[in-house]
């Protein structure tokens, strides 16, 4: 049998089926994708050792271009880079800050005024303060030089599991919210040690309710 129905209509029905196909797709990633980051923040609460009775988390609002980041970081974990973080959030010494270092599959850094890596706050560097916690997805840990005890200002939230750091670097909190944020960082170059072009900067840093 011949078919003889309208092309314009034929054209027409095809576009509906083609804009549902991609509606339902994008709603699908959505959920899931939505799900993942979920399941990420659930992991990485659960993976930290319990805060002992009488000490209290301190809660960060980390604002990102992207959105909103809460951080919850340990004193008792690290009582000296817990102050400090918190110390120079307060004074706004992170704000405009660039994530000078991100490489995918790893960690995103920032806390340099200088922007390259090398510079820190005028305040005194940090003795170590290694502990058991893990270094999984979403944890924050503070960068240093090649003495343990040189972390300054600097740290970098984990992408993923990177627990090679375990007992290297001072753990100190992690990404309670916006996680999905986090992932939204310029990403750097792997050739150049995660250099990044035109970097992301912290819109801003602030201890919550302090």
């Amino acid at each position: 049998m011949t078919n003889n129905a309208n092309p314009a209509l034929k054209k027409i029905t095809g576009f509906l089926v083609l804009a549902v196909v991609l509606i339902f797709g994008g709603w699908v990633y959505w959920v899931s994708t939505s799900a993942d980051v979920a399941e990420a923040s659930a992991d990485v609460a659960t993976m930290m050792p319990p805060i002992p009775e009488g000490i209290e988390p301190v809660l960060l609002e980390l604002e990102l271009k992207s959105g909103t980041v809460v951080l919850e970081l340990r004193p008792d974990l690290a009582p000296g880079h817990v102050a400090r973080i918190v110390e120079l959030a307060n004074q706004g010494f992170y704000d405009g800050l660039l994530f000078h270092r991100v490489i995918e599959g790893f960690m995103a850094q920032t806390g340099d005024p200088q922007g390259t890596g090398m510079g820190g706050s005028d305040l005194p560097d940090l003795a170590a303060e290694f502990n058991a916690a893990p270094f999984i997805r979403g944890t924050i840990g503070m960068a240093r030089a090649a003495s343990p005890n040189s972390a300054n200002s600097q740290f970098f939230i984990n992408l993923d599991d990177a627990q090679f750091l375990n007992g290297q670097y001072t753990l100190f909190g992690y990404v309670k919210s916006g996680m999905e944020f986090v992932d939204q960082i310029k990403l750097g170059s792997r050739a150049d040690n995660g250099a990044v072009t035109d970097p992301d900067a912290i819109v801003s840093l602030r201890a919550i309710g302090q």
